[in-house]
């Protein structure tokens, strides 16, 4: 698959919402998409161009933005399709894709605790790594290291 195909799929679907398929080497291209049509997204990725497996969702810190990045594949394509969208530092969320691929659940759940981007409809949206009331982000480029006397966690009994 091409991306000019991935396009022309796309594009009836989600309207402005899609913002544009970049070529990407050695996947089907690169999906830019504003977050409003997440949903539309990510369904139509998966029931009009086979892309049946969500392997990666990663956030990333932009300083004046945040970028989401899903990497998924299709068995019947043997291709890789990555998705793209960006949220504003001041409200960073976008809708979650554990609805459509349960894969990813665990994949969100690090990117909000790793670069504080909150994933709307989460079905279990709690740390995965770090301790429970760990208040920082620490993938955030803002993040500053803290002497251990500085920090008040909770302790997470197992």
């Amino acid at each position: 698959m091409k991306p000019e195909e991935v396009a022309g799929v796309l594009g009836p679907k989600l309207g402005d919402k899609l913002l544009g398929v970049d070529p990407f080497e050695g996947t089907a291209g690169r999906v830019r998409f504003d977050r409003s049509g997440a949903l539309a997204m990510f369904t139509s990725a998966r029931d009009d161009l086979g892309f049946a497996h969500l392997s990666m969702v990663g956030g990333i810190d932009w300083v004046d933005h945040r970028e989401v990045v899903y990497a998924l594949w299709s068995d019947g394509a043997k291709q890789y399709l990555l998705l793209s969208t960006n949220v504003p530092v001041d409200d960073p969320h976008v809708e979650s894709a554990s609805g459509v691929w349960p894969s990813a659940a665990w994949h969100e759940r690090e990117a909000w605790e790793m670069v504080d981007i909150t994933f709307d409809h989460h079905p279990d949206l709690r740390h995965l790594l770090m301790p429970d009331g760990y208040a920082f982000h620490p993938l955030l480029r803002s993040f500053k290291l803290h002497e251990p006397e500085e920090l008040e966690v909770k302790s997470r009994h197992v």
